[in-house]
């Protein structure tokens, strides 16, 4: 089973086929911008000798760049990068290719907005829809954030499957398969600050959690909204606090 977003970046996972390990380079230089918006990728041939795969598994790597939206193919001009404006930013392996570059916060204030787009109308519709098996593992979830024993890094993963649980428990399949943003928001997190590192805020953040499943568990819609909205504007404001610290730092 492939690993998810966050795994990846905390493990440092490689990728293992010729094919994952092409798409994974090429990608990664086009968001970089080594090869920049309008630029031809070098030749089949070079790519190939670059690579050491075969042309086979090359062409199979540029159909898969091309369906993530970073390159068109041209009869006699070559393959071409396209505008930042067509690729798939719900793509994964882009989010992850974004998060190598470096983040900023534009980036993550963009993936805050998002958030605050969808998740907590998915409370919502946890609130109408759930079970009470639903709310029992909401809740375990939830109460299991508040280990005092957390890493930055095991922390940053009970609060992805918090959030992907209550995306599972709208009953919308279309919130859980754009879980990967909730992942690349929390990977700018794990990197940048982390409550973990702060052991008095661990409660805080179990108990601000448990009130999204309390709200649930009421069928209050609308407190299940707020909660939810509380909590990742919460997450925004550290993360810009801490990205604000590290420019003064860098001042000094």
């Amino acid at each position: 089973m492939r690993k998810g977003l966050l795994e990846t970046v905390i493990t440092g996972a490689n990728t293992r086929t010729s094919h994952a390990q092409v798409v994974n380079e090429l990608g990664r230089a086009i968001v970089a911008g080594e090869f920049p918006v309008g630029a031809t990728l070098p030749g089949d041939a070079d790519l190939a000798a670059r690579f050491k795969v075969s042309r086979t598994v090359l062409r199979e790597s540029m159909k898969t760049l091309a369906a993530k939206g970073l390159v068109v193919p041209r009869a006699r001009i070559g393959t071409r990068v396209t505008p930042r404006a067509q690729w798939n930013l719900f793509d994964s392996d882009i989010l992850n290719w974004q998060l190598a570059k470096g983040v900023d916060e534009v980036f993550l204030l963009d993936l805050s907005e998002v958030r605050l787009a969808f998740e907590p109308h998915a409370a919502v519709l946890a609130a109408r829809f759930s079970t009470d098996a639903d709310i029992s593992h909401m809740m375990r979830l939830a109460m299991a954030m508040g280990d005092p024993e957390h890493t930055a890094e095991t922390l940053a993963l009970a609060d992805l499957r918090f959030h992907l649980s209550v995306l599972d428990a709208s009953r919308n399949p279309f919130f859980r398969t754009i879980g990967s943003l909730i992942e690349a928001a929390l990977v700018g997190v794990f990197r940048l600050s982390s409550p973990a590192r702060d052991r008095s805020k661990i409660d805080d953040v179990a108990a601000t959690h448990i009130r999204i499943v309390e709200e649930i568990r009421r069928r209050d819609e609308e407190g299940a909204r707020r909660a939810m909205e509380n909590v990742i504007r919460v997450g925004r404001d550290r993360v810009v606090e801490a990205l604000n610290e590290r420019r003064r730092a860098s001042t000094l």
